[in-house]
């Protein structure tokens, strides 16, 4: 009996041993094909909220971290410094709507040196299909209404949904997401325009994970 349970012990040994091995090698085979669909996602997403006309280097690779609440989150966030001749002309930043209806939205930010925005894409929600969904451009165009808008310390008014002034449409009966979003990027385009030769002085440090 005891020759028994060792025998299926170091069966099972072996087995796990191979099992492990496996999955390394899988990991080591793959992992440079996932590192690529990543850039590849990022630089897609990166080249809707900045158009390649204003940039001539691979802004993936040019990514800084920042840090403060303003953008929504006491996490480090990345930014991608778009560049012609090493020259800077944009940034894209990812920040966070922490008050949406069914909790925090992911926004990706493209703005100018002028403080223009550039563009900007919801990056990921949890808001209520039919309703607070209509943020993602796989939804509805709601997004788009925000490229070509100034940003600047004078105009905070403009940037709230008609319901509280404003000038950008909310949904019919959800009013509180397009509310958390139109805040966030315009709190991000103004931290932008208010501290830009310290955060386009940043070298690159973070990357695709």
């Amino acid at each position: 009996m005891l020759k028994t349970i060792r025998q299926n012990g170091l069966v099972l040994a072996m087995f796990a041993c191979i099992t492990t091995g496996v999955v390394s090698i899988t990991h080591l085979l793959t992992e440079d094909t996932i590192k690529a669909q990543q850039i590849a996602q990022l630089q897609g997403q990166l080249n809707q909220v900045i158009p390649t006309n204003l940039h001539d280097n691979e802004l993936y690779a040019n990514c800084i971290d920042l840090q403060n609440e303003v953008l929504g989150t006491h996490e480090i966030m990345p930014a991608y410094i778009a560049t012609i001749d090493g020259t800077p002309t944009s940034v894209a930043i990812e920040t966070i709507a922490p008050d949406g209806y069914n909790g925090s939205i992911r926004v990706l930010v493209g703005v100018d040196l002028q403080g223009k925005v550039l563009g900007a894409r919801v990056l990921s929600h949890q808001e209520t299909p039919g309703l607070g969904d209509k943020i993602d451009l796989r939804v509805s165009d709601w997004i788009l209404s925000f490229t070509n808008q100034e940003i600047t310390a004078d105009n905070q008014d403009n940037w709230k949904v008609r319901k509280d002034g404003g000038q950008f449409d909310q949904f019919t009966g959800a009013t509180i997401t397009p509310r958390a979003v139109v805040k966030a990027i315009y709190n991000t385009g103004l931290y932008f325009t208010q501290n830009q030769e310290d955060i386009l002085s940043n070298s690159p440090q973070c990357e695709v994970k």
